[in-house]
């Protein structure tokens, strides 16, 4: 068995699946409210109308793929730190620490420019009514005000996380969540005497949110007791471009990886455009649902890139290939129970996003793809976020994109717009790519995580590969 799981006592495994759970639910619980704000914006957009759905879908395309493209940079900030405390130099886990909120912030900011700069091509690429295209422009706009602030929580995210202190990452992020509601509704509808902007007062919602999830983390960090001994702030010094080089060598293959993952979704966005609003509509819903579901996985692989990076850090790979292999199992069960609930309530679902019959017929076939791609998407997450962990970035970032760009996004557009393989099958080709590019994703970094594990642990107990 991989990982030497079946050679452990259930009480080992039962006992590092308690750590896991208990550095992931919280940041399973924050990212679930951090992706459940694109729900909201979906959902209230979807009740004003298609095209205000439309427009958020698009809108929330390009700005979904800046940001986690950046937030994968970033993301080089958990094992970094990580393996600071693992190897017990807490001065260098401060330093970086500090350095990586300067980071964050000067990342998002060139983040904001990009997607400003992105509006003047896509005015010319979309094939949407005037007043579709305005309301996305708006939406991009309003987002991007937020990016710097986006990034610099991610700094901060990996700092506390780093610690064993994901609970006030939690609670910022529910009350975002929170405040994100109201914003929607009065942004949308016009009140207090603000412009009416529909659809794309969402974006603006989004923008102001980032902002206020940076400032109350970091108000929360500096003033809370269990943060004491390392203060972010107090090793604040002006920026460290060394450092910062160091954080780009590890964190760009990361970002790479996010992008081409993300960039699928998101290229099959625009590419959809030209099929109508209904369907463009459709997928963003079916997506944004699966989004949800994925915040399982992915908590799990930020909690192993902390564990591992830890274990790694202080030269214990037995201890970092075992709690790889307690992770992947925890991840897939759970990939397992969310299969079978997409499943059973795919109507139900649908109908939380739409009231048009049109939407709720073709994002029930759309969920069948979603639920078969549960175990896979849950595989190749929480492999990569181990791989992270031994700080091992830049083979997972070639299987994603051979998996993504190559079987995902190539396959897709021969199947959904073309009549080379078979007749053309529209969106339901895209969707039936994205089930075997992750597929093949889930079976290569599974392998690659497996192999580099036992070559470290080989290597520490001196054996000769």
């Amino acid at each position: 068995m991989l990982f030497e799981l079946n050679r452990a006592t259930r009480h080992e495994i039962l006992a590092e699946a308690r750590q896991i759970a208990r550095l992931a639910l919280p940041m399973m619980i924050a990212q679930i409210a951090q992706v459940a704000t694109g729900f909201v914006d979906t959902v209230m957009a979807g009740r004003v109308g298609t095209d205000d759905l439309a427009a958020v879908s698009l809108g929330a395309s390009v700005f979904i793929t800046v940001y986690v493209t950046l937030m994968g940079v970033v993301a080089a900030l958990n094992p970094i730190l990580s393996h600071h405390l693992g190897s017990g130099q807490t001065r260098e886990f401060s330093r970086d620490a500090s350095q990586g909120l300067w980071f964050g912030l000067l990342l998002g900011t060139l983040g904001a420019l990009l997607m400003l700069l992105l509006e003047a091509p896509l005015r010319h690429v979309l094939d949407l009514p005037p007043q579709v295209i305005d309301k996305v422009m708006l939406f991009i706009t309003g987002a991007a005000i937020g990016m710097p602030a986006a990034m610099a929580h991610r700094a901060l995210h990996a700092y506390a996380s780093s610690l064993g202190h994901p609970k006030p990452i939690m609670v910022v992020s529910l009350l975002a969540l929170a405040l994100n509601i109201p914003l929607n509704y009065i942004l949308i509808h016009g009140l207090f005497g603000l412009p009416k902007m529909g659809g794309a007062g969402c974006g603006w919602a989004t923008g102001i949110v980032f902002w206020f999830n940076c400032l109350a983390l970091l108000a929360y960090v500096s003033w809370h007791k269990a943060f004491r001994g390392n203060r972010v702030l107090a090793s604040l010094a002006v920026p460290d471009w060394r450092r910062f080089a160091a954080f780009l060598k590890l964190g760009t293959p990361i970002g790479l990886s996010f992008f081409v993952e993300v960039s699928l979704f998101s290229f099959i966005a625009l590419l959809i455009a030209e099929l109508g609003t209904v369907v463009v509509a459709t997928h963003q819903s079916v997506l944004n649902f699966s989004s949800l579901i994925y915040m399982l996985p992915q908590s799990v692989a930020t909690a192993l890139s902390v564990r591992v990076g830890h274990h790694a850090g202080a030269g214990d790979y037995k201890a970092a290939r075992f709690i790889s292999g307690v992770g992947l199992a925890m991840g897939l069960a759970m990939a397992g129970a969310a299969m079978i609930l997409v499943l059973l309530l795919r109507e139900p679902i649908m109908r939380m996003y739409s009231e048009d019959p049109r939407v709720i017929a073709m994002g029930t076939t759309l969920l069948l793809f979603a639920a078969v791609y549960q175990l896979t998407d849950a595989a190749q997450t929480i492999a990569s976020g181990a791989l992270r962990g031994y700080k091992l970035t830049a083979i997972p970032m070639a299987i994603h994109i051979t998996s993504f760009w190559i079987a995902g996004l190539g396959l897709g557009i021969l199947l959904g717009l073309t009549d080379w393989i078979v007749p053309r099958m529209g969106i339901y080709g895209f969707w039936t790519a994205l089930v075997i590019s992750l597929t093949l994703a889930g079976l290569l970094l599974t392998y690659y995580l497996a192999r580099a594990s036992r070559q470290r642990l080989r290597r520490d107990q001196g054996i000769l590969l």
